[in-house]
């Protein structure tokens, strides 16, 4: 079944393989060494920044679990077809 174009593989599609990963990581590595990166986050938290000890918790403990409320409660009802007159009585 040919596909025409549409769907199937494509060149570069698709997670990059780990070891492209791991030989930027080495690269950024060779620019600047982590441990001094660590220490100077270290500094600022002891500084008492704040988005250094926001960092800082991010890396030590995660992300916060999030949550959505996904209930929606209108006080007032309303017609969808109101608005859809509404709106195309505007556009004339």
């Amino acid at each position: 079944m040919a596909t025409e174009g549409h769907g199937g593989t494509r060149e570069g599609a698709g997670r990059k393989p780990k070891a492209d990963e791991i030989k930027l990581i080495e690269q950024l590595d060779n620019i600047l060494v982590p441990d001094s990166v660590w220490q100077a986050l270290a500094e600022l938290v002891s500084d008492k920044d704040l988005q250094a000890i926001k960092l800082w918790l991010q890396y030590r403990f995660g992300m916060p679990k999030q949550t959505v409320d996904n209930n929606v409660n209108l006080k007032s009802a309303f017609s969808i077809k109101d608005i859809y007159e509404e709106t195309q009585s505007d556009l004339e």
